[in-house]
Formats: structure tokens, C-alpha cells, sequence
């Protein structure tokens, strides 16, 4: 398997990232019915794939969405999941730990949601949470119950490190682990926001501490940086994709999952010759009934 697939949004995995180089709109002449009608056609393919994932069942799959508020993480799910079979596809939202995952590391709460071998496993949102909220507010590590002699000037440098452990395990054990930083801009959030407030339908996914945590903007972005770099690995990748035209984030992302699915060695599993002996007599006994 060539992973990870090549592709135009791949966060480097030397530790080169740098966020103000990642684009946030898609590439001039971009038209949205365009790239409408080519996610309609991968998500056919994508059905195809999940049929085969779930037959083979050696691999489990496991996509991890991260992104500021507004940028479309659950749009873009639904979107590119959209018509895969529920039976092997499961959706987490990781969102303020409750106090029995608060007695747990950090890692605890999404680990008891890995997928199984020939699944779909989605995060949105997820451990990385602890490298970007927590790290622009500090103060949530109050909360967490460590033990004094956590050094907490060497916190970010460990949970990295545990993170990359933790991911390079799951790959040497068949989970194949695409990340997604949907990067939306500043002033196209500024404009979802807006559409939440001035629009009825839409009032209910407005919080006043969105517009809080926008004040952060700057912090998140160096957050970020330094997860991306940290994190973006051959086993575990980032990709950075362009947040700010809704049908061409979404078909960025159905890209790189559809080519991930085809660079696997998939294949539906052999029938044994002694039961493929008994096809013919079980064709006799189903012809009389037509």
C-alpha cells in the first residue's frame, strides 16, 4: 500500500507545517456544481469500498476531524458518508469531558471508541482536543485531577508524544488513521455566524461562546501549527484541507478516503472448496421453489 496517498492537502510528516501556507479557499475557477456531481460519483465508489472493508476484515479505518467552529465538520460528514452502510460506520462527538472521563488520561475516552477491523470509525472532534483547547486555556488542566509532579511546562511535548505512540500502535495493528483540519478562515466564520443569528433555522447552532472563542483566533492557530507538525506521521497523516467552499471541502475529503480505501489489499474472502461442493446441491433444492 502506497499510504499516505499523495495529494495537493497532505500536512508534511517532517515537522514542516506551517498553517499561514495552508490554503483556506479552493484553487481560482473552482465551480461548486462540479465538484457537487464528483462527490456524488466517489460516494458511489465509496459504497463499493465500505462492501469490501467489511468483507475483507482485516483493517479498521478511523477518520479524525478537527477544525474551529463553523467550519463544517458535521456537514462534511454527513455529506461524504452519506448512503454507506450504517452497520459497519459509526460517528463519536467528543465535546467537554465529563468527570468519569476526567479520572481517566486523556486518551481513555476515545480509545473505548476505536472501530473494529472492517469498520468506519469517525471522531468528531476528538483526543486532540487536549493539544488545542486545553493548551489555549491552561486552566482546564485544573480540572483534570494530575498529580503534582505532572510537570506542567513539558505537558504539550508529552501529550504529543503519547499521541504519536498511541496512533503508531493502532496503524501496527491495522487501523488505517486519516486526519482532517478542515481550515475554514476567520472572515468566512465571521460570515457562518452571521447566517446562524440572522437566519430562524439555523439559531440553534449559535452559542454565545463561539464568537468568545474566536477572540483566540490567533492562539488556535499556533496550537494548530504545532499539533499538525507534532502529529502529521506516514501512519497517521494530517491533511489541511480548504474549509471555506463547503462542496469543495467535502469532496477533498471523499478523495483522500476513497484513494486510501483503493491503496488497500482488499479482497472478499475465499469460499472453501468443500462448501463451494455444495453449491449445485443447494441450487437443486432452491429451483423447484421459483
Amino acid at each position: 500500500m502506497n499510504f499516505p496517498t499523495p495529494n495537493a492537502y497532505l500536512v508534511p510528516t517532517d515537522g514542516s507545517f506551517v498553517v499561514a501556507d495552508a490554503p483556506q479557499a479552493p484553487p481560482e475557477g473552482t465551480k461548486r456544481k462540479d465538484s457537487k456531481k464528483t462527490l456524488r460519483a466517489l460516494r458511489d465508489e465509496l459504497q463499493e469500498l465500505q462492501h469490501l472493508l467489511y468483507a475483507h476484515d482485516h483493517h479498521a479505518v478511523l477518520l479524525v476531524f478537527q477544525a474551529m467552529d463553523a467550519a463544517g465538520k458535521d456537514g462534511t460528514i454527513r455529506a461524504v458518508m452519506r448512503g454507506v452502510n450504517p452497520t459497519g460506520c459509526r460517528v463519536w462527538s467528543f465535546k467537554q469531558p465529563s468527570a468519569t472521563e476526567l479520572q481517566h488520561d486523556f486518551l481513555w475516552r476515545t480509545a473505548m471508541r476505536l472501530p473494529e477491523r472492517g469498520n468506519i470509525g469517525i471522531f468528531n472532534r476528538s483526543y486532540y482536543e487536549e493539544v488545542l483547547v486545553v493548551r489555549v486555556h491552561p486552566e482546564y488542566l485544573e480540572g483534570q485531577n494530575l498529580p503534582s509532579s505532572v510537570d506542567r511546562t513539558d505537558i504539550w511535548k508529552h501529550r504529543f508524544e503519547s499521541i504519536r505512540d498511541h496512533e503508531q500502535h493502532l496503524a501496527r495493528n491495522g487501523t488505517v488513521i486519516l486526519k482532517f483540519w478542515l481550515n475554514v478562515s476567520k472572515d468566512e466564520q465571521r460570515r457562518r455566524f452571521l447566517s446562524r443569528l440572522d437566519e430562524p433555522e439555523k439559531n440553534w447552532k449559535f452559542s454565545k461562546g463561539d464568537v468568545t472563542e474566536r477572540g483566540y483566533w490567533d492562539a488556535y492557530m499556533d496550537a494548530y501549527e504545532e499539533a499538525l507538525r507534532e502529529t502529521s506521521r506516514p501512519w497517521a497523516p494530517w491533511y489541511a484541507i480548504p474549509a471555506d467552499d463547503k462542496p469543495y471541502m467535502r469532496l477533498q475529503v471523499a478523495r483522500v478516503l476513497v484513494d486510501t480505501l483503493k491503496g488497500l489489499e482488499m479482497s472478499f474472502p475465499d469460499v472453501a472448496d468443500e462448501d463451494r461442493a455444495h453449491f449445485e446441491a443447494m441450487r437443486e433444492k432452491l429451483r423447484p421453489e421459483a
